[in-house]
């Protein structure tokens, strides 16, 4: 078995046709169909199921391509050690994270490549699902992701911070002299929130249905920074989460108000995938998010947005 014939399948299993999986290896589609029929008879099992065109994986072949993939990380992880004990740590760290902590993700990626200039870097915006299969299957080597996903079991999980959520407001807005709001009062203004499809909306609706409300926002946006660029202007309002100033920080002309109530939500954390260890680009970003403090970090930025308040 040559680890060739498992990367050719890899990438149909991936692309889910002969010929662009093998435009994508470099190699004509005979010649990739061939590599695999070798590796069904070197296995003695059916791996793919043939008809006019690809039709996917038998059973068999399911279990080859997760060893496949298992196969490849330990290849490719073999080939980073030896480099970082020879020239230090190269290679590329394949990072997964959920849109809401994307403004974040800079507090761990700048130390990293700092500490490692000869790595790169390739930061994917995916969702909890993706993020899963991603490391399950080898196919991302770290990733920001909510901490509370039951699907996470049996992966490595570090926490970095907790999402505070506050109000973003006009500074001459209905609210604008208060110290304080309820989730009830943010509900009654003209807000502009993320679409309901997104986790964080979702939690948020959590936190308005608490104080006894139901939010009604007549902009919904799908990224953050879609949501962030209805907010100059002094018409809208928007609950935010708090590591979200990290990145956008605070628009001319608004400010940013505590909400009493239900306040907090779930961890955000650095997840590795099943290899135990992980891997050497895995490990050396872990102990740069150690090190970093990200919770101290946005916690301190919070601070100097309240105009004197505690969170």
């Amino acid at each position: 078995m040559l680890l060739r014939q498992l990367e050719y399948l890899v990438a149909l299993a991936r692309e889910r046709h002969f010929v662009r999986a093998a435009a994508a290896c470099y190699v004509s589609q005979p010649s990739l169909s061939a590599a695999i029929r070798r590796l069904e008879h070197e296995l003695g099992v059916p791996i793919v199921r043939r008809g006019r065109k690809y039709e996917g994986l038998t059973p068999e072949g399911e279990v080859v391509l997760a060893w496949a993939h298992r196969i490849l990380a330990e290849r490719d992880g073999m080939q980073q050690e030896l480099s970082a004990l020879r020239d230090g740590l190269s290679g590329t760290l394949r990072l997964g994270v959920i849109p809401t902590a994307l403004p974040t993700a800079s507090l761990l990626t700048n130390p990293f490549c700092e500490g490692h200039p000869r790595a790169r870097v390739n930061i994917e915006s995916l969702s909890s699902q993706e993020i899963r299969h991603g490391l399950t299957e080898f196919e991302l080597d770290a990733a920001m992701t909510y901490l509370d996903d039951e699907a996470l079991a049996g992966l490595g999980r570090l926490p970095l911070y907790e999402e505070r959520y506050v109000l973003l407001t006009p500074v001459d807005g209905p609210l604008a002299g208060v110290a304080r709001v309820r989730w009830a009062q943010a509900a009654s203004l003209p807000l502009c929130l993320l679409s309901p499809r997104m986790r964080n909306r979702r939690i948020i609706d959590e936190c308005f249905a608490a104080d006894g409300a139901k939010a009604a926002p007549a902009i919904e946006s799908d990224t953050v920074a879609g949501l962030y660029a209805h907010l100059p202007g002094g018409r809208w309002s928007s609950v935010i989460s708090h590591a979200w100033l990290h990145m956008f920080g605070v628009p001319e002309g608004m400010r940013v108000v505590p909400l009493e109530g239900p306040a907090h939500g779930p961890r955000v954390g650095l997840v590795t995938g099943p290899d135990d260890p992980p891997s050497v680009l895995a490990g050396a970003l872990l102990a740069v998010a150690r090190e970093a403090d990200v919770r101290q970090a946005l916690d301190a930025l919070l601070r100097t947005y309240l105009d004197g308040n505690e969170y």
